[in-house]
């Protein structure tokens, strides 16, 4: 069994919405195929993975580096001794030749050949991603349905607070029991002024969290930690750059509610820093660490392993992203739950068509892989890059 081929599309991601730090307007997403010489159903088996918004596509780097140096592998360094894919063996010839450090880009990349590589691996032996890592990695059994929130309250030009109550009405409508808003683009008394506004249009049953995207020094997060005190607050997101760990500390002393950041951190040795340095509180706080950004699920397993050794539960962890792949991760290793994007960052955002959200969780597909030929928007991508 080998790979034959690696094909590579880079396209616009296109949004018109803003958080407290970009607009994303200009995001672009990184789509790749990643073919086997293996056949099923009279079809080539093939792997697809594409990166999580919130990080450029990577079509330079997948081109110019890690396709190349896949592709030049000796096939058999890429199985295990049964002569399946293995993600861990692929990961090592990806990093071949690549310093330690700089945890940036390069991490992106890999991602997304990770993600595919998985893919192609569950497709192969014919199971769903959930239960291909439930059976090697977690207790056994994946869980049949995983808790999601719906991320969205961006600033848009013209929103108003009507438009912005209707947005979180609406995914409380589609099942959600959790929803997400954004904060940290406005002035501390308007952005009061709009959670007043969603709290006051969500049924009592609905948490709300806020998100800040790292944008506050530590004197903005601790003025806007104190009037989140003034609600009930499911979890205060990314109040500051996610490597300045002694802010968070600070933060964490003052503030008494949950807070959630990891997203932005892109390796194990940085989630092993936040842990030890950043104050946060493995009773209370979440760490939502993204596999498809961050080397991909060989790493992520490095970094379960950490967090486990420093007294922190995997059911403190829920996956930034939104797509299938932390979806899937999270049913099968035992994780809190996973981010959604109900209509936003589509084609790629959301989970399989047949599956809608109930009660605030989401059923997964049983089909093998991770499950993106499922989401109807997404299909004729991924259909296109291997016609």
């Amino acid at each position: 069994m080998r790979i034959v081929e690696v094909r590579e599309k880079t396209l616009p991601l296109s949004s018109p919405g803003q958080n407290a730090v970009i607009d994303f307007s200009e995001m672009t997403v990184s789509v790749v195929a990643l073919i086997t010489d293996q056949v099923r159903g009279g079809r080539p088996v093939v792997g697809f993975g594409f990166n999580s918004n919130g990080r450029y596509g990577q079509g330079g780097l997948l081109r110019e580096r890690f396709i190349p140096r896949l592709l030049r592998a000796d096939p058999q360094v890429l199985l295990d001794e049964a002569g399946r894919l293995d993600p861990g063996r692929i990961w090592g010839v990806l990093m071949r030749n690549e310093k330690p450090g700089g945890h940036g880009d390069r991490a992106v990349a890999v991602g997304i050949l990770d993600m595919a590589a998985l893919d192609a691996l569950a497709k192969l032996e014919e199971m769903p991603l959930n239960r291909l890592l439930a059976e090697r990695h977690g207790a056994g059994a994946p869980a049949d349905r995983v808790w999601v929130y719906a991320a969205g309250g961006y600033y848009y030009p013209g929103k108003d607070l009507d438009k912005l109550r209707a947005e979180m009405r609406g995914y409380v409508d589609l099942g959600y029991t959790t929803v997400k808003m954004k904060i940290g683009g406005a002035p501390l008394a308007e952005d009061r002024q709009r959670i007043e506004a969603v709290l006051g249009a969500l049924p009592p049953s609905t948490a709300l969290a806020v998100d800040a995207n790292g944008r506050f020094d530590l004197e903005r997060a601790l003025a806007y930690g104190e009037m989140l005190s003034d609600y009930n607050i499911y979890w205060y997101e990314e109040p500051c750059d996610p490597l300045d760990f002694e802010t968070h500390a600070v933060l964490a002393r003052r503030y008494s509610g949950r807070i959630a950041t990891g997203e932005n951190l892109l390796s194990t040795v940085d989630a092993r820093n936040l842990i030890r340095y950043a104050g946060l509180r493995p009773d209370r706080d979440v760490l939502q660490m993204d596999p498809a950004l961050s080397y991909g699920l060989v790493e992520y397993l490095r970094t379960l392993d950490m967090l486990r050794a420093s007294g922190w539960s995997p059911r403190q962890c829920v996956p930034h992203g939104g797509h299938q792949l932390s979806l899937g991760i999270a049913s099968g290793l035992g994780l809190a739950g996973s981010e959604s994007y109900p209509g936003v960052f589509e084609p790629f955002g959301g989970f399989a068509d047949e599956y809608p959200v109930q009660d605030g969780y989401v059923r997964l597909p049983s089909s093998p892989g991770i499950g993106l030929e499922e989401k109807a928007v997404l299909y004729p991508i991924l259909r296109d890059l291997i016609a």
